[in-house]
Order: C-alpha cells, then structure tokens, then sequence
C-alpha cells in the first residue's frame, strides 16, 4: 500500500498545483480584459465624444448581457477608467 499512497499523494499535488496555476492564469486573463475594457471606452469618450451617461448605459447592457459576471456596474467600469489610464498591463499582470 505505500506505493499506492504514494502515487495517490503525487497525483493529488498535481491536481492541485494545475488547479493553483489554472486559477492564476483565467485572474490574469480577466485583469487583462478589465483593463482593456477600460481603454477601450476611454478611447471612445475620446474620439466619439461620449459622456459619462454611457458608461450607466454600458453598465446595463453588459450586466444584461453577462449576468453571470460580476464587475460591470457602473461604479466599476468607472473605475477601470481611472485604472486605465495609470497602469499599463503588461508591467501589472
């Protein structure tokens, strides 16, 4: 039996150690986005000359259209205009 707990106890270290890197990477991934996301609307107040009433509008359109995720209120997506415009992801992530 000590070479099955053996081998049980090195698959069960893998396992995790793939959960922790698989974890690490989607909150990389959704750091990028966020940043993304705020640029992007940074650039089209910029060039459309949009005013803060569209980020109340992008608000409600994208939590209607991704209820599932969170970080899209208006609040937020504020937020990652400010985060934005002083973090570059590359150096951050």
């Amino acid at each position: 039996m000590d070479n099955y707990d053996n081998f049980l106890r090195s698959l069960k270290e893998r396992i995790r150690s793939a959960q922790v890197r698989a974890a690490l990477s989607v909150n990389r991934e959704l750091i990028l986005l966020y940043w993304q996301i705020g640029r992007d609307i940074l650039l089209q107040q910029q060039q459309q000359g949009w005013g803060a009433k569209v980020i109340e509008r992008l608000a409600r359109d994208l939590k209607q259209a991704f209820p599932e995720m969170k970080g899209f209120s208006a609040r937020n997506l504020q937020l990652l205009l400010i985060v934005t415009s002083v973090l570059d992801p590359v150096d951050n992530c």
